[in-house]
């Protein structure tokens, strides 16, 4: 199955950023306290919510604080309909082979 991808690197992180951003104040969480509850620096939280730019692992435990962490484990998960399906069968024997005496 081919996709395509209409999105550019820079416009996903913002888009998660934004998305992250609209969970925190969804639960009612300050950039302040969601940086002492995640671990992560107030910079770091503030940086990320403009423009996008975090570490992975900063990202994970925001995401922990956001209750999203789960949303990473399918990230790299094998497809829910592999391209196997789609492969032609492959022919059937309709002969045995040769019995030896």
């Amino acid at each position: 199955m081919l996709h395509i991808n209409l999105q550019t690197p820079k416009e996903v992180r913002f888009g998660i950023a934004a998305r992250a951003k609209a969970q925190r104040l969804a639960l009612n969480i300050s950039q302040k306290e969601l940086a002492e509850r995640s671990g992560v620096s107030l910079g770091s939280v503030k940086r990320f919510e403009t423009s996008g730019l975090v570490s992975l692992s900063a990202l994970l435990e925001i995401a922990l604080v956001l209750g999203r962490l789960d949303e990473f484990g399918r990230l790299f998960a094998e497809p829910e309909e592999p391209a196997s399906l789609f492969a032609p069968e492959p022919k059937k024997r309709q002969r045995s082979g040769r019995r030896k005496v």
